[in-house]
């Protein structure tokens, strides 16, 4: 086994998982997660387009009526102590605490009436699959379980350049394992699991230690032992692995994916608009690194079609207003960067952007000036994908605790995700271990207002 990795001094990540690091070798003894991905973009054949998505999970679930759904009619107790301020849409509101996505709302979708959350416990499940009830359950789910989202990008579509993985997850492992996670690749296997860089640097794309010369000798045995197994096997399925692990070793020896990573090629004056925020973990959170909005802007320019990234720990039970204080205006400065510097490099209309998570949080403030677990309502924030922006999707009672006006379901941001990047999601499906077909959304159909 060749395992290459680097050096990371970033505080980002606790230690390693397997899937921080790219390794290659043991196609024969278990698997080679490259080459494997690079052969199933190949078969897969959706063809070849400039669509992505970004997702931003937001550890913990945010306060919607502290975000896009405030309550300034509700009575004290319920009520939030922020103000709404007007946006650049004229009729849409949204806390005072995020200016910079005011300024770009005609860019964006608030959604205020998102449901579908099974319960009040946090995973980022339903967030990266879509899937919620019986599936979060292990007896609902098929055999290796459901894939998320950039699984599915990744086995349907493949990475617009070959040097470049075509799901990246930026998310550092967190001291509560569901808010570090990427999305996981599901019955798909793990040839379509997330790349993981360790840290947001080069170094983690560098051959540390190993020079050119050994890795071709490496690549020689490979290539030993593919001609062993070719010359084993007698359907003739193994041939053109070659071509797979060329295509492997290019990706390891190119320089465009350590390019992506590397923010000092970026404009200073890009780089100031996006901040650098906070690059420590929040309690069992995720850090508030304004630095991978801008990573996750530069991988799909370069090739990636999915890049999810976790933010902060929303789950404030209590001091809810301190802790918004503290999430607010970076997740704010970030989302907005991001947003707006996709439109300005002509890629608005291709990369689909969806900031959310698992649930909204309770009316009624509690005796520690915090707000509890809410699944019945939450929101999100859809951009992008050249879908009809500069509106307002749903709405919710008074208290902003059960939505009255078009509730919008998990599975339907899904299935207008899908649509956007070219996929029909109710005509298409995914065989798991066992050969079974399953449908991407099950009955959800996208938005018709959004598309």
């Amino acid at each position: 086994m060749l395992t290459i990795e680097g050096n990371s001094s970033s505080k980002l990540c606790d230690g390693r998982s397997r899937r921080d690091f790219l390794r290659i070798g043991g196609l024969g003894m278990g698997g080679l997660g490259l080459p494997q991905l690079l052969q199933a973009e190949k078969s897969s054949g959706v063809g070849k387009s400039n669509k992505a998505i970004i997702m931003i999970y937001m550890a913990g679930a945010p306060s919607h009526q502290e975000t896009f759904d405030m309550k300034m009619d509700a009575p004290s107790g319920i009520r939030s102590e922020f103000r709404p301020i007007k946006t650049n849409v004229p009729g849409i509101e949204i806390c005072e605490l995020m200016p910079n996505l005011a300024k770009s709302m005609d860019k964006c979708v608030p959604i205020r009436s998102l449901y579908g959350a099974p319960n009040g416990s946090h995973d980022s499940f339903m967030c990266y699959t879509g899937k919620v009830g019986s599936s979060l359950n292990q007896n609902g789910q098929p055999a290796g379980g459901w894939p998320s989202i950039g699984a599915v990008t990744s086995k349907m579509m493949g990475s617009m350049d070959p040097a470049i993985p075509a799901f990246v997850g930026l998310a550092p492992k967190a001291g509560h394992p569901p808010y570090g996670n990427s999305g996981q690749p599901g019955f798909l296997g793990f040839g379509h699991g997330p790349f993981k860089p360790s840290g947001p640097t080069e170094k983690e794309m560098k051959l540390e230690n190993m020079t050119i010369g050994r890795l071709n000798e490496r690549h020689g045995l490979l290539n030993s032992f593919d001609q062993f197994r070719r010359e084993a096997d007698q359907s003739g399925m193994m041939e053109g692995l070659d071509e797979f692990h060329d295509q492997a070793f290019g990706m390891l020896t190119s320089s465009k994916l350590a390019e992506a990573f590397d923010l000092e090629k970026e404009d200073p004056k890009v780089r100031e608009r996006y901040g650098k925020g906070d690059p420590n973990r929040v309690g069992d959170g995720a850090p508030r690194n304004l630095e991978h909005f801008l990573l996750a802007r530069r991988l799909v320019e370069a090739g990636a079609r999915c890049v999810t990234l976790n933010f902060g720990r929303w789950d404030f039970h209590s001091k809810h207003a301190e802790g918004m204080r503290s999430h607010a205006p970076l997740f704010d400065q970030g989302l907005a960067a991001l947003i707006n510097d996709l439109h300005e490099r002509g890629m608005g209309d291709d990369v689909t952007v969806v900031a959310w998570g698992e649930f909204g949080r309770t009316p009624k403030i509690n005796a520690n000036g915090g707000r509890d677990h809410w699944p019945r309502v939450g929101t999100a924030l859809l951009a992008g994908g050249g879908m009809n922006t500069g509106q307002v999707i749903g709405a919710t009672d008074r208290q902003g605790g059960e939505p009255i006006d078009r509730p919008v379901h998990f599975g339907e941001v899904f299935a207008t995700i899908y649509q956007n990047l070219g996929i029909d999601a109710n005509t298409t499906t995914v065989p798991d271990l066992n050969g079974r077909p399953h449908y991407l959304v099950d009955q959800w159909r996208p938005m018709k207002e959004l598309v």
